[in-house]
């Protein structure tokens, strides 16, 4: 049997307070828990810095994790990134990203949203995966940062829909990241998702908390006065998962980000 822990996390990064101290923070926690895949999403990196690798340049969120891992000894990281829109006035590229100590033998990216003109309109949004290979077989993950609901430009259903034509059915993939549609709501995204053979591992966990992600208004969530659970780690197949948990939530380990995140370890 392969045992995986995995973490999602929207990192909200280089809008954060502190925000050297709180990627420090993350580290610790990648090198303490030894995640098998991470998931990211809000990954940006500055318009006007160079590039060090193909698309990623010199501060993107995540290349920066992977040179802090790498200083302190863990090398074994790689990452998949890729641009989904221009943020703050277009000073800033931000996209979605994959972190894996594990063989990367393929990647994908593809767009989700109606819009691809990612440079103009805020609300493109692209996915990413990796196909990683562990113990000789291979396992696919997904980083995921949908559109709400009721969007009257991007909504959830279209976008949803237009992702389940590019997945392969045929093989078992996870689908980690913010989905921004609250699993409590009735007949919108989260229920979407689940009635088209989607599982959530926080249902299917053995040990679980309250599984908030978001505690009130945030990017995204102006008005948001409730608790909210949207940053998910879905699968196509049953597994068995030991456990759900939130973090980066002030119980379990600091807050990094305007979301929490959640880690889950799973048996395939």
């Amino acid at each position: 049997m392969v045992i995986m822990k995995l973490l999602t996390l929207n990192c909200h990064s280089w809008h954060e307070e502190h925000q050297l101290d709180k990627i420090a923070h993350l580290v610790d926690t990648i090198i303490e828990n030894s995640y098998d895949v991470i998931s990211l999403q809000e990954v940006s990196q500055a318009l006007a810095e160079e590039y060090v690798d193909g698309k990623v340049k010199k501060n993107n969120y995540a290349y920066v994790l992977l040179q802090e891992l790498k200083k302190r000894g863990n090398d074994e990281y790689s990452m998949v990134w890729d641009l989904t829109h221009y943020i703050k006035n277009g000073t800033y590229e931000e996209g979605v990203a994959i972190l894996t100590k594990h063989p990367i033998i393929q990647h994908r990216s593809f767009f989700v949203s109606q819009s691809e003109d990612y440079a103009v309109n805020w609300k493109t949004r692209r996915i990413i995966g990796a196909t990683i290979k562990y113990k000789d077989k291979p396992y696919t993950f997904y980083s995921c940062h949908m559109g709400w609901w009721h969007d009257e430009v991007e909504p959830f259903k279209a976008q949803a829909d237009k992702m389940f034509k590019k997945l392969n059915w045929d093989e078992s993939f996870f689908l980690m990241g913010d989905f921004n549609n609250d699993a409590s709501l009735k007949g919108e995204g989260y229920e979407y998702l689940l009635s088209h053979g989607l599982y959530d591992t926080y249902n299917l966990a053995e040990e679980k908390d309250e599984g908030i992600t978001v505690k009130g208004k945030i990017a995204g969530w102006s008005n948001n006065k409730q608790d909210l659970r949207i940053d998910l780690i879905l699968t196509n197949q049953p597994a068995q998962v030991d456990f759900s948990k939130v973090i980066f939530n002030n119980h379990n380990k600091m807050v990094v980000s305007d979301h929490y995140g959640v880690e889950a370890k799973v048996n395939l």
